[in-house]
């Protein structure tokens, strides 16, 4: 017999665990199914750990090269066993931490594989091999994505995906890259920040596709200055070939054929949902033809009972956005609540770092708007200076007829922090002039966004018109 419950979510990542500590605030008796690791992807083998390998590398660029300030290290160097083990104890803590947030919610977890065995019905195998039938009111399908493996590049000792590039033990001297996307550029950085030969090979034009030029361009230039990275674009890796000690890739770059040897090559191409995994047959739950589930604004998909969040659904496969879905899934058992994918930023940790949120000035004048963008340099702000690092700009886009804030675009220092600010300023509709009015501390990065309103209104401070 089933044993009957009122919400059951699949996988405790950014979605699953928001979802089912949301769920129960509104007094819903809600279990959880974790196959692997609480946290999920992102918590483990995801956000977390990349951007502690990138903070490392960042702080050793600086130790090396902090000349300008007059601070010089002599004899620096990387233990890289040091580095995964404190690395690994940032997700100790945050695991657990999500561990004891679920329980102080009277949440249930069952540890075990789920799949669907009727439309209202999950079946979950322990790792003891016994089955426990869970009949549902409600579920929430929040499991998570894999990375995809390329034909003709297997995955193996030398052929790695994310998950295995975030857990090395040792620098490698030479890295190749296959895909110059978000994970790939961050990937890249940080160890060759940390001393790696890198070699990025992306199949488009640039790195970064879906962020505009002139903020790849930074990023590109970037990493064009550093000795120890070179950078493929419109390439196509056709094959790899593992020896005991190296991987050797063949690319092609128009007519003309490339090999490339390295001690490993991370595959970093994107990530395909776990659906296929689920029996989603069962439920009669529709899946485009890439397995990600259909759902609509209140991300409910096409079964009555059954909702989805994150990298399940299609779109940008962001630990924020799989949080808000999962807010939004679980206020609408019970309730309403609907999901605005303009107001969602998208960052990458790169260096500089990117930012962005809501429409682009292109999408903005094809969306009928009369728009204007203004950018204001970092090299114009004193805290980015004493930081020694002012490369970059805040760049607005603005409806001219009303003045309000319909996108904004940040390439610098701690962007994924100062678009916080502007996610708030597209999210509720604010002016220029609303902006411009808030009172920034001096000095502070922040002062950068007050100035492109500033600047926006027609009169700039601390830059001429």
């Amino acid at each position: 017999m089933a044993e009957k419950r009122e919400v059951v979510i699949i996988g405790t990542g950014p979605g699953g665990y928001v979802a089912a500590i949301r769920a129960a605030q509104h007094g819903k008796q809600v279990t959880v199914i974790e196959k692997e690791a609480v946290g999920g992807t992102c918590l483990n083998i995801g956000c977390i750990p990349s951007k502690a390998l990138i903070t490392a590398g960042h702080h050793f660029q600086q130790m090396k090269y902090g000349g300008d300030m007059g601070l010089y290290a002599e004899n620096a160097y990387v233990n890289m066993q040091e580095v995964q083990s404190w690395k690994q104890g940032i997700v100790s803590r945050l695991t657990q931490g999500v561990k004891y947030l679920l329980k102080g919610n009277g949440v249930e977890t069952i540890e075990g594989t789920a799949v669907f065995s009727s439309p209202n019905t999950i079946e979950v195998t322990q790792a003891n091999g016994s089955i426990q039938s869970l009949m549902f009111e409600h579920c929430i399908i929040a499991a998570g994505s894999r990375p995809i493996e390329l034909p003709g590049l297997p995955w193996g000792k030398r052929i790695l995906s994310s998950t295995e590039a975030l857990a090395l033990n040792e620098i490698p001297e030479k890295i190749a890259i296959v895909g110059g996307g978000y994970i790939g550029v961050e990937l890249g950085t940080a160890y060759a920040q940390l001393g790696s030969h890198v070699s990025l090979i992306e199949g488009t034009e640039a790195l970064l596709p879906g962020f505009e030029k002139s903020m790849v361009s930074l990023v590109e230039n970037k990493l064009n200055n550093l000795s120890s990275v070179d950078i493929y674009t419109n390439a196509k890796v056709e094959q790899a070939a593992e020896k005991p000690d190296s991987v050797t890739l063949q690319f092609q770059i128009g007519n003309e054929t490339h090999e490339l040897e390295a001690d490993v090559a991370f595959i970093t191409v994107g990530r395909k949902p776990n659906t296929d995994q689920l029996r989603l047959g069962k439920t009669g739950v529709l899946v485009d033809d890439r397995g990600f589930i259909l759902v609509n604004e209140r991300c409910a998909a096409s079964q009555d009972g059954i909702f989805a969040v994150g990298d399940v659904c299609d779109g940008p496969a962001l630990a924020h956005r799989a949080s808000f879905q999962g807010k939004v899934a679980a206020d609408n058992i019970g309730g309403y609540d609907v999901i605005d994918e303009q107001v969602i930023p998208s960052v990458v940790f790169s260096d500089p770092e990117l930012a962005s949120v809501g429409l682009s000035f292109d999408e903005a004048v094809k969306q009928g708007y009369q728009a204007v963008k203004t950018s204001f340099p970092f090299a114009a702000n004193g805290r980015a200076m004493t930081f020694n690092d002012s490369e970059g700009f805040v760049q607005l886009v603005v409806d001219e007829e009303e003045g309000s804030i319909l996108g904004a675009q940040i390439a610098g220092p701690s962007a994924s922090e100062l678009i916080n600010e502007l996610t708030l300023a597209v999210q509720s509709q604010l002016t220029i002039e609303d902006v411009s009015l808030v009172v920034h501390f001096h000095p502070s990065l922040g002062e950068t966004i007050m100035e492109a309103a500033e600047l926006a209104m027609g009169h700039p401070v601390h830059m001429l018109k």
